[in-house]
């Protein structure tokens, strides 16, 4: 009887957990209705990945001389463990396949049991979702030949602490710093980047993430939500992720490059809307490659591939000598393995965990196995524009931010090469006027009510972040609702103003109202047109419509809860920490982490993780730095080695940085 093997991955869009266990040979790809000649005849278990970028027939797992071994048959290539396989390759043990951004964790079962319980682990940095594994593939994936080290992993998991001498039992590798910044991206590039300037050297600082540029999830997110290198994000001027003083800032440096090309005009325009927004002028916002050039810059000042390593968090406990031990998934040469950081100070800053899908457009996909005409705008879907392009269609848009915004933008380009596309807007309510607060208003046009960011600015640095840091748990969160401070955000852009309003001339943007009760195949669908059919109540008249349309567009948003990260379910469970209001970690005003001091060891948090807390902007540039400055200002005080920056030190430092000098 041939050995069996099992792969687990996590569907991409509906976010469910999928497994194969079999004994013969696997094919993968998205169709899988023709095999190549050698393979038909062949019993092939299907593994169907519903993407344009999968090919019908992507690759293929065959047994031959007792190995497993993966075939190549696609033109857009597979990784394992992050590098390309040529051909074919053999598979050994928690080997991480990867077919576009499906990623395929494949393992030899010992026995047909299948039964597992739900575990935490691994964020999947190119998917922008949370990937879950079960109990019994996360141990087959970490767990070496020595049993040792499957003891030592089954104690390490069960214990809140764990000693240092229990640690170097394990057989696996082991480092230790005093600084470890955990996730890899924009917030721990904020906090590295501020402790590298107070003083720190890049020999006690490790960082900890998928991918080794601290922006790659975010730029993959404006990608996809039509963001692209030469349109400008919802950043303010002065919000720097490079330049922890925020001058100068984006508008100065874009006006000064201008100026210098001749373009006076326009230099002028970009100073005018820093100082004149947003009564007369629209708000500045940076492009966005300046704003990763401007990182990639400082990670090299500062030392940034120096610090970061690969890896994927597992688990976190705290250690019996006041630090924290960070069980972590990492690559050596061809083969992944499994180590143990052991750390003082460590800083979460995870980001968003995962695509926020309205129920019934993720039904619809379960129901009939459509991926490619209801999308999320945060995945990648340049497929659907393509088509645009070349057919026109209707479009139905979800969805009322910068997301939404950012899509009929592109659509409204996309109308100038063909006149065909139909865009209709559903929302669930009309907007006919702004929140108020105090004797401040939103603006609203063509029911969108408009604000530059999420927050009054008054929240960044003003009146309001005081009244915020001295609310309690409960006002906090009243605070923050949609109904006072918090809303969508939408810029009150001249640009974006004049296309919705030539939408509604032209009757190629159509606005609806309403709550959607069902999407399904329209059963009277022409070729590739129509093929939807949207079910809703009208806002208005209060029946049932029915709208048909060729492609939905979900533009609602991002899932930020910690409990679809499973390493912090992990230690939320472990610990019993607890949640503020909004669902989120819940942090000092020195953005601690509730109930995981340990002693001298500290641990702090910051981004999307922390929301409901102390601050509102938490997962903005200037929030990601404020809570960095603050987290950083705390090791101060707890005379951990960091330097307070202030006057002359302040001043040489900023030398330093326009310089382009190391800190």
């Amino acid at each position: 009887m041939q050995p069996e093997i099992k792969l687990t991955w996590r569907d991409i869009n509906t976010k469910e957990q999928q497994e194969l266990i079999t004994s013969s040979s696997v094919a993968i790809g998205r169709k899988l209705e023709r095999l190549p000649t050698e393979y038909q005849g062949q019993s092939l278990e299907p593994v169907v990945l519903p993407s344009s970028k999968v090919s019908s027939f992507h690759a293929s797992i065959v047994l031959s001389n007792q190995r497993w071994i993966i075939h190549d048959h696609s033109k857009n290539g597979i990784l394992v463990n992050n590098k390309r396989v040529n051909s074919s390759l053999p598979l050994t043990q928690g080997d991480l396949i990867q077919i576009d951004a499906y990623q395929i964790i494949f393992s030899q079962v010992k026995t047909t049991d299948t039964e597992a319980t739900q575990t935490s682990f691994l964020e999947d940095n190119d998917a922008t979702t949370t990937i879950n594994f079960d109990d019994s593939e996360v141990t087959e994936r970490f767990v070496s030949e020595i049993s040792t080290q499957n003891s030592f992993l089954q104690l390490f998991e069960q214990s809140e602490f764990i000693s240092r001498s229990k640690i170097y039992t394990a057989r696996m590798r082991v480092d230790e710093t005093e600084y470890a910044a955990l996730g890899g991206g924009m917030g721990s590039f904020a906090f590295v980047d501020t402790l590298r300037i107070c003083g720190i050297d890049p020999e006690k600082i490790w960082v900890i993430g998928p991918a080794p540029k601290p922006y790659n999830r975010y730029q993959t997110l404006c990608l996809n939500s039509q963001i692209r290198p030469h349109n400008r994000l919802r950043s303010g001027s002065d919000s720097c992720p490079d330049n922890i003083w925020g001058w100068p800032g984006y508008a100065l440096r874009e006006a000064f490059k201008d100026f210098c090309k001749g373009k006076v005009n326009v230099a002028v325009e970009h100073l005018w809307k820093v100082f004149a927004e947003p009564i007369l002028a629209d708000t500045y916002t940076p492009k966005s490659q300046d704003v990763f050039n401007s990182i990639d810059r400082e990670a090299r000042r500062i030392g940034w591939s120096q610090m970061w390593r690969y890896g994927r968090i597992r688990c976190i406990r705290k250690t019996t000598d006041d630090r924290y031990a960070i069980v972590y998934s990492g690559t050596d040469r061809e083969k992944q393995d499994h180590r143990l950081l052991i750390a003082k100070y460590v800083h979460l800053s995870t980001g968003y965990s995962a695509i926020r899908f309205l129920a019934s457009l993720q039904a619809y996909r379960e129901q009939t196995g459509d991926w490619q005409s209801v999308v999320n705008a945060y995945e990648n879907h340049e497929y659907v524009y393509k088509h645009l392009e070349k057919h026109g269609a209707t479009v139905m848009i979800r969805g009322s931010g910068i997301v939404a915004s950012r899509v009929i933008q592109r659509l409204y380009e996309l109308r100038q090469l063909n006149p065909q596309i139909t865009i209709v807007h559903l929302l669930r309510t009309p907007k006919a006027s702004g929140n108020k607060v105090g004797l401040a208003q939103r603006a609203v046009a063509n029911y969108w009510e408009f604000q530059p960011y999420n927050w009054p600015k008054a929240t960044w640095g003003g009146d309001m972040r005081e009244r915020l840091e001295q609310a309690s748990p409960l006002e906090r969160s009243q605070l923050l609702s949609k109904d006072v401070w918090g809303g969508t955000t939408t810029a009150s852009r001249q640009d974006w103003q004049k296309i919705i309003e030539q939408g509604n001339q032209g009757k190629w943007y159509v606005l609806r109202f309403g709550e959607v009760k069902e999407v399904t195949a329209n059963p009277n669908s022409q070729g590739d047109r129509g093929k939807l059919m949207i079910q809703y109540i009208d806002k208005n008249t209060n029946d049932y419509q029915y709208q048909i349309a060729d492609f939905i567009i979900d533009a609602t948003g991002l899932e930020a809860r910690p409990q679809f990260q499973p390493f912090l379910q992990d230690l939320i469970e472990r610990y019993g920490l607890s949640a503020n209001p909004l669902g989120r970690l819940d942090v000092t005003n020195e953005f601690r982490v509730k109930g995981m001091e340990n002693g001298a060891g500290k641990m702090y948090g910051s981004g999307v993780i922390t929301l409901g807390g102390p601050y509102a902007p938490v997962d903005t540039f200037l929030g990601l730095q404020y809570t960095a400055r603050r987290a950083v200002d705390d090791l101060v005080k707890i005379k951990s080695g960091v330097c307070y920056l202030e006057g002359f030190d302040s001043f040489r430092q900023w030398c330093k940085w326009a310089l382009n000098q190391a800190p």
